[in-house]
């Protein structure tokens, strides 16, 4: 009896678990067209402001690459009524933190401050979109933070332009294809009437949603925001273009060469469907069961037991289009990335002809139960999943309801979408190798 006890107490637990963490919150327009979401929650006396803008890497055209990334850093650069410099000494000498990060499908600004100042927060996030400054010395400034940015994180880092090189192998219309920082020629050849254009075109009340989190009064919150943000103009409706990739049916062969490596790596990426698409969730079961940590199939069998790389795993790269599942793996001599590609092969061919054990199941319901928690643990991680929820997936209450989606996929489900998405003539195989001429 003491096992069915044990499993009896857990599941009153998660059950618990999952009752305490759903997530209360109010949502409104304002005539503007920006959209409002209140989250109220006096735990401790912090509060997040937080912005996003539905404009990402995508909405670039192909010959100016990382003009979004580029507005993450440009509008911290200050406003008529903030000086430049000025935005960071304000926000620390208020006691709060702030930043603000770009992906392929949108840009978030946020901060982070004691609860009586939030009226602070709301007017600086109104300023960044009503009065932006921006001129030749702020655009020739952040040029240089961002190419130095580009050397860390890619040019001068071990494996660093593994992403870059996945993304322009396995995207030939999709502006998916380029990187979120783009083209450092591209920003060099801008000019500062391009830059002011693509703020005007994107940096609109009725292109962005914005998120109050924390211990505050909500009728005076209501009068701030009404206060700060009401006055901006609606910007103009945007017509967002669409782009279709064809499916991939023949195996794609690619090679790298990286002067600051050097041990191989294999890279083997399949193209994925929108996030928003339940297959997609099936995926993030199959990569968690695959791949994800020293407890996952690959890592267990290909690190621990046959001892044949350094390192396997995964990333899986949802967006809000198409996504990514990238396997990588370092080959430990005298194995080879071939080999390796063998071993997950054939793990993958398992998954795809029997049903995975109930105890793996349990297992991933059980991982996915608590990311959901942890995800929503902070105020600072609802503000941006209320954010993504609404202008990503067009559903806010995803941020209570989605781990229920998780819940309800089978067994069945995850060994068909595994036959449909994880085939050898559907994927990527890029060689990333050591540089012939570093070693000469």
């Amino acid at each position: 009896m003491k096992k069915p006890l044990i499993m009896l107490s857990a599941a009153l637990m998660l059950g618990g678990v999952a009752s305490a963490q759903k997530v209360a919150f109010e949502e409104y327009d304002l005539d503007n067209g920006m959209h409002v979401i209140l989250h109220n929650d006096s735990s401790a006396p912090v509060v997040v402001t937080s912005v996003m803008y539905h404009v990402g890497s995508k909405d670039e055209t192909p010959d100016r690459t990382g003009f979004a990334h580029f507005f993450e850093h440009l509008l911290f650069e200050g406003t008529q009524n903030i000086k430049r410099g000025e935005w960071m000494k304000i926000v620390t000498a208020n006691g709060g933190t702030n930043n603000a990060n770009t992906s392929d499908d949108r840009t978030y600004y946020y901060e982070v401050f004691p609860s009586n100042n939030l009226e602070l927060a709301i007017w600086m996030e109104s300023e960044r979109l009503m009065h932006p400054v921006i001129n030749k010395i702020g655009v020739d400034t952040q040029n240089e933070v961002v190419k130095e940015e580009k050397r860390t994180r890619y040019d001068n880092q071990p494996y660093g332009n593994i992403l870059p090189e996945v993304k322009k192998n396995m995207f030939k219309n999709h502006p998916y294809r380029w990187t979120t920082i783009g083209s450092m020629k591209d920003l060099d050849a801008a000019t500062l009437e391009e830059f002011k254009a693509f703020n005007k075109k994107f940096y609109t009340p009725n292109n962005a949603v914005l998120v109050i989190a924390g211990d505050f009064d909500k009728a005076k919150t209501k009068e701030w925001i009404q206060k700060y943000f009401g006055p901006i103009p609606k910007g103009q409706t945007l017509q967002k273009q669409t782009y279709t990739e064809d499916p991939i049916t023949q195996p794609i062969k690619a090679t790298y060469e990286d002067p600051n490596i050097q041990i191989p790596m294999l890279v083997a990426s399949y193209r994925t469907p929108s996030m928003k698409t339940r297959d997609a969730r099936v995926l993030d079961l199959i990569s968690s069961y695959l791949s994800d940590g020293k407890s996952s199939k690959l890592y267990k069998k290909i690190v621990d037991d046959k001892k044949m790389a350094l390192q396997i795993g995964a990333v899986g790269f949802s967006q809000e289009d198409y996504g990514m599942y990238i396997l990588y793996g370092l080959p430990m001599n005298p194995y080879t990335s071939a080999d390796l590609l063998k071993e997950i092969d054939e793990e993958i061919v398992k998954l795809q002809t029997n049903l995975i054990s109930e105890k793996d199941y349990e297992k991933l319901q059980n991982k996915f139960d608590n990311n959901y928690v942890n995800s929503n643990s902070n105020v600072e991680g609802i503000a941006e999943n209320l954010a993504s929820y609404y202008l990503l997936y067009g559903d806010v209450n995803l941020i209570n309801t989605e781990i229920d989606l998780y819940h309800s996929i089978t067994r069945e489900e995850i060994r068909d979408v595994a036959k449909k998405y994880l085939n050898p003539n559907q994927r990527l195989i890029l060689d990333y190798v050591p540089s012939t001429k570093a070693q000469n």
